[in-house]
């Protein structure tokens, strides 16, 4: 038997990450439950620091989730609030394949959002530009 999963980034602003990330893959933030968090905090289930108002809407402090609504059995990506920033090279990365002819145009947009160039590469016929997003993870234009 086989296991789903969703790919979980550490975060310093998750909710600008979910929101930067929806954009470049053309995917959707899930939607918060503003009435059941409001809910949640009357019966003392929450508390009011576990909470945040992001683009005028009540959410939870600790994460942002995004998913393709055309393709639900993609796995979802989440950012989660961590204290610490990124001080290291990601050991794991996301290929975001955009094919030959968009990528530099990709690329360049990305970069006026916020993302970084780390390098252009090629190995036989394979060729990626390797980046950075807002946070300094790394993921590869294929």
């Amino acid at each position: 038997m086989g296991y789903e999963f969703q790919v979980t980034v550490d975060s310093q602003r998750p909710h600008d990450q979910a929101k930067w990330w929806a954009q470049t893959l053309g995917w959707q933030v899930e939607p918060g439950n503003e009435e059941m968090i409001r809910g949640l905090l009357a019966a003392g289930h929450a508390n009011e620091e576990d909470t945040m108002v992001y683009d005028g809407v009540l959410v939870w402090k600790v994460g942002a989730a995004l998913h393709d609504p055309e393709h639900p059995e993609r796995p979802r990506l989440l950012f989660q609030l961590v204290p610490e920033g990124k001080t290291v090279k990601n050991r794991m990365h996301l290929d975001v394949r955009v094919g030959d002819e968009d990528r530099q145009a990709v690329s360049d947009a990305l970069v006026e959002r916020g993302a970084s160039v780390l390098h252009h590469a090629e190995q036989g016929p394979y060729r990626w530009i390797t980046m950075t997003d807002p946070e300094g993870n790394e993921f590869c234009l294929t």
